[in-house]
This record gives structure tokens, C-alpha cells and sequence, in this order.
């Protein structure tokens, strides 16, 4: 008798552990205020539905952990979802959310960044679909702004944006990759998981059509903007 193989499971870290510091204020902005609610409830909400089968691993710093749980009761909010407690840097709190994910049995895992509540199902799909056979999709958007680059001796030179893209989340990767990938040395470098894989040597990371609208709220006006695509 043939013995049947467990499906792998797949999984969405959410990164929420940040200050949020550009954007002001009282609270980190993951917290802030969307349409009568945290911002975070939203971004989870979202992107859970795009892969509704999928784990969800929350991060949070410490501190902030008991009053989320505290919004949660507040807003009636029971999207299944386990808490991680953050490190010290981006790249640290995803390592730590990693390490309760079982290498052995782990398909995909996308990464997500708690400040862009705009994610759809269409972007998440051409992530997925366009998974196999590479270490990682990354959704990425042209540049539409002129470009100049400052250089040590301080002379400003022109670039071609047409060679650019900016990077969005979340960003998907094949799980056992990117476990292996976050068991080297993480450097301030890294200021998301696709330079994380890179510097482990999976270079073979295929771009995929973002979403202009999936922005990523940095500063007070980006928060009207989100309301509006939601109305």
C-alpha cells in the first residue's frame, strides 16, 4: 500500500514589530487608525483571505503584544493568527517567526510588510503562480519619478530609472529556502527578504507585477490615500 504524503504547508509572516517613526504620532502606524480600526486589523484581514489555508505568523514587538491582544478583544477581532515577538531589526523579527515554522514540512512562505493594507488576491496569485522553479517572486512596480544618485564626493548624476523597479510586499519564497537562507549572518543591510536571499546565494528570484495601489503608509497623508481605495 502506497502511503499518502501530508500536503505542505504554506505560511504568511506579517512584519509588525516596527516603530513607525517617519510616520509620527503616538503609535507605531500599524496601529493607527483605518476606517474606524487599527491599520494592522486590515492588512491581516487582506492578505489572510488571499491564501486563506495558509498559517499566519504575526510579529510584534514585546511590548506591544498585550495591546494588541487588547484591540482585538475591543473590535471584535478573531482572524486566526500566532503572535511572534520581534528582534532587534526587520530581518531578526522574520528569523524569529521562521524558527516555529517546521523546515520538513513547509511549502511557500510569504513575507509582508503590516504597513500595506492594500494587498489583492490578483497580485498574490501571480506571486504564486509564478513560483515554481525559482527561490522567490517579488512584486515590484515601475518608477515613475526622475532619479539622481548621490555620490562619496557628493556630485549628484542622473539615472536611468527605466533600469529600476521599486519593491513592494508580500514577497513569496520557496519555505525551505528562505529558512536556510535566515540561518546566516543578517546585516543592516537587509532591508527586505528578497536581499536576504540574495546574499545566501538564491539569485534566482523572478519580478512580478506589483499593484501601484498596494503603497506602503509612511507618512500621515498615505493613510487618506489607503481610505480612499477602500471606499
Amino acid at each position: 500500500m502506497t502511503e499518502k504524503t501530508s500536503p505542505r504547508k504554506n505560511y504568511i509572516i506579517i512584519v509588525a514589530a516596527g516603530t513607525g517613526s517617519r510616520y509620527g504620532g503616538d503609535l507605531p502606524k500599524q496601529f493607527c487608525d483605518l476606517c474606524g480600526r487599527p491599520l494592522l486589523m486590515t492588512t491581516v484581514e487582506r492578505v489572510g483571505a488571499c491564501a486563506p489555508d495558509a498559517g499566519i505568523l504575526l510579529v510584534l514587538s514585546g511590548d506591544m503584544v498585550g495591546f494588541w491582544e487588547g484591540l482585538c478583544r475591543e473590535h471584535g477581532f478573531t482572524v486566526p493568527l500566532t503572535v511572534v515577538e520581534g528582534g532587534p531589526s526587520r530581518a531578526h523579527s522574520v528569523r524569529n517567526a521562521l524558527r516555529l515554522i517546521d523546515s520538513s514540512s513547509v511549502g511557500w512562505i510569504a513575507v509582508h510588510d503590516a504597513a500595506r493594507p492594500m494587498v489583492t488576491a490578483g497580485m498574490f496569485g501571480r506571486l504564486v503562480d509564478a513560483l515554481p522553479g525559482c527561490s522567490g517572486t517579488i512584486p515590484v512596480v515601475p518608477v515613475t519619478d526622475s532619479l539622481r544618485m548621490v555620490g562619496e564626493d557628493g556630485v549628484s548624476r542622473s539615472v536611468d530609472r527605466s533600469l529600476l523597479r521599486a519593491v513592494q510586499t508580500p514577497q513569496l519564497f520557496d519555505g525551505m529556502r528562505l529558512i536556510a537562507a535566515n540561518d546566516r549572518e543578517l546585516l543592516p543591510s537587509f532591508t527586505d527578504d528578497a536581499s536576504v536571499m540574495e546574499a545566501a546565494g538564491y539569485t534566482d528570484l523572478r519580478l512580478v507585477d506589483g499593484d501601484v495601489r498596494n503603497i506602503k503608509v509612511t507618512n500621515p497623508g498615505d493613510m487618506e490615500i489607503v481610505e480612499m481605495y477602500l471606499r
